[in-house]
């Protein structure tokens, strides 16, 4: 009845009437006085019928709608056309409202039942097409959708303070829990989802009074608004390419790689017989590293290192500045000493000068070895006629000829062995081994976002459960950003008493081969697909019964993935995987025996192009009032540290999308190096059993590392895995440097 109700006072209230005459008045006898006329409808009788209401006219939506098609529910990648975002997130916005002014009406006492289950509740619907706009705008990004994210973002910040973060007695709910958490009978996890949801809320302005709401919330739409503009001033400069149509200028690359060019050229409708150089990362590292001509080379190099900092209109400096200003001023409103402090309240860290250190303890090492790796190169710079130092754009290059020399093998040499497809079939295996989890693909029998994207169905091998849907983006295209990355779409639950499974993606930037030619991967991308992959295992073995608990701090979340690079060039993935791409036979072992003599050559650049974009990252964030000049700082501050030249920050602050279209890696970017210091020691406790799929140890990985999630605290978790604390030794190690 309620119902009916709520949408005919909605009909009569937006529909025209036409005016009628004035009725005759009749008079009336008087009510019965022994009848009690009906008592008004309660604040939360009143808030119930509003949800009900919304929900059956989100339930119409196809954006916001549970989802159907199987498998418990799919994600509706058919019905992603950007003009219908805006009414769909008007609807979800009102329809969460709705939903949490019923929980804070509820007259019942403030209990994990009453308050945090249906919190958690709450918000499905917008959620559902949040996770489809962040699909639209990561991987097919263009004008409109565009468009729609710089109109959507700062509002979906401010419904999300109003309605959550600033929201008074929602807060009071919450605190009652959390203030009687000690008598109230809960189990662990529960207790954790009520701390974590009363610091959350405290972080973001919970306490605040109503005038440092409004200012925060000023603060976080603008921001909202930035991080938009950001990624699609870099999106614009990623989106070109360096374009080369003399073959004398192809000298060096090897014929797989001149084919991809070639393809990309044709992708863009270029002129006949002409190579396009993408900017993005998979295209531009192997032209380095193999283009025999040093002025194209620059000229790559430079353009893809140049993207956000043209002084044009894609320039990002000064959103960078407001970015970091405005971060600075919202830490200090809510009483922390920096942003960096701020964002690692809740890490496994706490503390920056914990990672300062830890950076620190790595640096000079790495630092020392690209002077020798430098010293190396001399010779074969002199022998080329090369005037002057080593420059960045000749890294990759030279490096290449050392190793050949040294090693008596090129990168290029271990492409013909790791074709895309083998690399996916192979991380596959591994999960199987160490998980018990098998993949059969369904591409075709599920929407998808487009064409390319292909999807598998999880089971378990033992008991043949469904676990999951993983689907696979694999391939550079416009309007998608580059790096590579996992999204998750769904995650694990059991807390209603539904079961829902967890729904992930892995998405890369590779680039394609001619048109029926197998498509060959350096082992460093080989690497990164099972590092993506390794952050999909851990959502897809997830026994996480809430969702807020899935996922993980920061600067533990790179660990898991860090891990499961190591099985690449284990015997067994390459004795089935790793064969040629045209003879299918395995890798040679006199040449296996190379790589694994090699395996910490060129370390420390790498070490150094990681670090330097950690340690400006971090120093950027502890300035108390976020005042920078964006042009100075980075030359500044890698001055101040010593940085070698020679090489460049990985990610330059003009196009650092960790850092600045969202606040997820900013003051987090040393994460991989902390999660890394676990992942190596990890690799050790696998090495120590002589069998790099001991099942005991994979056993307590999945146990103790990857099924809880955050349900439990991830130092003591690691601790229940390993025995011991992690040792930064191994970690050392693992990247040939002194260890004392």
């Amino acid at each position: 009845m309620s119902v009916v109700l709520g949408l005919a006072t909605f009909a009569s209230s937006c529909c025209p009437q036409q005016a009628k005459p004035a009725e005759p008045v009749i008079s009336m006898p008087n009510p019965d006085p022994d009848v009690t006329p009906p008592a008004e409808p309660t604040p939360h009788e009143v808030a119930l019928a509003e949800v009900a209401r919304l929900t059956a006219l989100a339930d119409a939506n196809p954006l916001l709608a549970p989802w159907g098609g199987g498998y418990g529910g799919v994600p509706p990648f058919d019905h992603m056309a950007p003009a219908e975002f805006p009414a769909a997130f008007a609807l979800g916005i009102e329809l969460r409202r709705a939903e949490l002014a019923a929980l804070v009406t509820d007259p019942a006492p403030a209990t994990f039942a009453s308050v945090m289950v249906p919190l958690e509740n709450s918000g499905r619907h917008l959620n559902r097409a949040t996770t489809l706009f962040g699909v639209l705008t990561s991987g097919l990004n263009g004008p409109e959708a565009q468009a729609l994210d710089e109109e959507w973002s700062p509002k979906l910040a401010a419904a999300a303070d109003q309605d959550i973060n600033f929201n008074k007695p929602l807060f009071d709910r919450i605190a009652q829990v959390h203030d009687g958490l000690a008598t109230a009978g809960l189990d662990p996890v529960q207790g954790r989802l009520v701390d974590k949801y009363y610091e959350d809320m405290v972080r973001s302005g919970a306490k605040l009074d109503e005038a440092g709401k409004a200012t925060l919330g000023a603060i976080n739409q603008e921001l909202a608004g930035l991080f938009t503009a950001f990624g699609n001033k870099v999106l614009a400069d990623e989106d070109t390419w360096t374009v080369i149509d003399k073959k004398a200028d192809l000298a060096g690359l090897p014929a797989d790689l001149v084919a991809s060019y070639a393809a990309a050229a044709v992708e863009r409708k270029l002129a006949a017989g002409t190579w396009a150089v993408v900017n993005t990362r998979s295209s531009v590292d192997p032209f380095l590293a193999a283009a025999a001509g040093r002025e194209l080379r620059k000229k790559v190099w430079t353009a893809f290192k140049s993207r956000g900092d043209h002084g044009d209109d894609h320039d990002t400096k000064a959103t960078i500045a407001r970015i970091v200003k405005l971060r600075a001023d919202r830490a200090k409103l809510l009483g922390y000493a920096s942003h960096a402090h701020l964002r690692m309240a809740d890490t496994m860290a706490k503390d920056p000068a914990k990672a300062q250190a830890l950076m620190m303890r790595v640096w000079p090492a790495a630092v020392a070895r690209v002077k020798e790796e430098v010293a190396a190169m001399a010779p074969f710079a002199k022998k080329d006629k090369v005037k002057g130092p080593i420059e960045p754009w000749d890294y990759l290059y030279y490096q290449e000829k050392v190793k050949a020399a040294k090693y008596a093998f090129a990168s290029d040499e271990l492409k013909a062995y790791f074709t895309l497809d083998n690399m996916i079939a192979a991380s596959m295996y591994m999960a199987e081994r160490l998980y018990g989890l098998t993949f059969v693909e369904v591409t075709g029998s599920v929407p998808t976002f487009h064409a390319d994207v292909r999807v598998w169905e999880v089971k378990d091998k033992a008991s043949g459960a469904l676990i999951g849907l993983f689907y696979g983006d694999y391939f550079a295209r416009a309007g998608k950003r580059s790096g590579a990355w996992m999204s998750s779409y769904q995650v694990y639950e059991t807390y209603t008493g539904a079961k829902r499974i967890p729904i992930v993606s892995n998405n890369n930037n590779f680039v394609r081969g001619a048109a029926g030619e197998p498509i060959l991967i350096s082992l460093d991308d080989a690497e990164t697909l099972f590092h993506e992959f390794g952050h999909a295992i851990h959502y897809l073995v997830a026994e996480v019964p809430y969702p807020s608990l899935g996922d993980t701090p920061s600067d533990f979340v790179e660990y898991p993935s860090q891990v499961h690079e190591m099985w690449v060039l284990t015997p067994p993935i390459l004795d089935q995987y790793a064969r040629h791409y045209q003879t299918k036979a395995p890798m040679p072992k006199a040449l296996l025996d190379k790589v694994a003599a090699a395996r910490t050559f060129n370390q420390g650049y790498g070490t150094v192009e990681y670090l330097s974009a950690a340690i400006v990252d971090m120093e950027l964030h502890t300035i108390p009032d976020g005042v920078i000049d964006p042009a100075t700082f980075e030359k500044d501050t890698l001055a101040k540290i010593g940085a070698p030249r020679e090489v460049a920050m990985r990610h330059r602050l003009p196009q650092f999308n960790h850092l600045f279209t969202s606040d997820d890696y900013s003051a987090g970017y040393y994460s991989y190096l902390w999660s890394d210091v676990m992942a190596a020691d990890t690799i050790a406790a696998f090495d120590e059993s002589g069998d790099v799929f001991d099942p005991t140890v994979a056993a307590k990985m999945k146990k103790y590392i990857l099924a809880p999630g955050n349900a439990t605290d991830r130092a003591e978790a690691y601790r229940q895995f390993r025995g011991r604390d992690p040792d930064v030794k191994a970690l050392l190690a693992k990247r040939g440097f002194p260890t004392k």
